[in-house]
């Protein structure tokens, strides 16, 4: 019975929970919320790639048959990126609001999300408190770079910030491609292909580039389009009613579901 609300925990940390998310946050709550949690998300998932890549670790239910697979993923196992994807944005969203609800709220979410994945069979304990520690250390180095780089920035043309952007996005890819390379002399035994495949899930597929370049897109995508609104319209402040700040995210949620799919 607790598969249901499992998987409830889970998705407050999926990728796409936080593409519904980061939308809200910038366009009806504040604008330096977004973009705080819409960095984490691109560092986080970049550098969960690159780790889960090198350290090449199994699923729980890829070496051992007696543990039920309640949910599939065909990525390594170690670090967990639910857990650190949710312990950098949750983290950061409770560390900008600097409320003791926002904080209370924010543990209770990163503690049962990194639950969930183990009670789903997707990861071992190594993988989750490994993740709350990547988590961690983004916030904690993003928070004492962010000032000095923001001001250098500032300075910098748009152009130069739009090269920026792609240069960001090119070395985040890049960095996967590396992180590839480097495992060319490593194989997947088989028999984590088959057992994985015995447990109902899908057969792994580690080594797939296609998370990298989407965040590689993200990151580009981000970053560029921030560059350009602050040239044309500044810096952005929120100070529409309620009732505006929801329509504003329902109609914006129409054209990203749009985009999406």
């Amino acid at each position: 019975w607790l598969e249901i609300p499992m998987e409830g925990f889970t998705f407050l940390g999926n990728e796409l929970f936080f593409l519904l998310v980061m939308p809200a946050l910038y366009w009806s709550i504040d604008p330096k919320i977004g973009f705080r949690t819409a960095m984490m998300l691109i560092l986080s998932v970049g550098l969960n790639t690159y780790v889960k890549i090198l350290a090449h670790s199994p699923r729980p239910y890829w070496v051992d048959s007696r543990v039920q697979a309640y949910s599939s993923e065909v990525s390594f196992g170690l670090p967990s990126g639910h857990s650190q994807n949710s312990a950098a944005i949750w983290g950061m969203i409770a560390a900008s609001i600097k409320k003791r609800w926002m904080l209370i709220i924010s543990l209770i979410i990163i503690f049962f999300v990194g639950v969930s994945r183990m009670y789903l069979g997707v990861h071992f304990l190594r993988d989750v408190l490994l993740g709350w520690a990547i988590g961690g250390l983004i916030i904690f180095v993003y928070l004492k770079l962010e000032t000095p780089v923001a001001g250098w920035l500032v300075k910098r043309t748009l152009w130069e910030q739009l090269l920026l952007a792609a240069l960001f996005a090119a070395v985040l890819f890049g960095l996967g491609y590396l992180s590839r390379l480097l495992s060319v002399g490593w194989g997947l035994p088989e028999q984590w292909s088959t057992q994985a495949v015995a447990a109902g899930a899908e057969k792994p597929d580690p080594y797939s580039l296609g998370g990298i370049i989407t965040i590689a897109g993200v990151a580009f995508g981000f970053t560029g389009g921030y560059a350009l609104h602050r040239h044309k319209y500044g810096e952005t402040r929120i100070a529409n009613s309620g009732l505006k700040r929801l329509a504003c995210y329902t109609l914006g949620l129409i054209g990203i579901v749009a985009i999406y799919f």
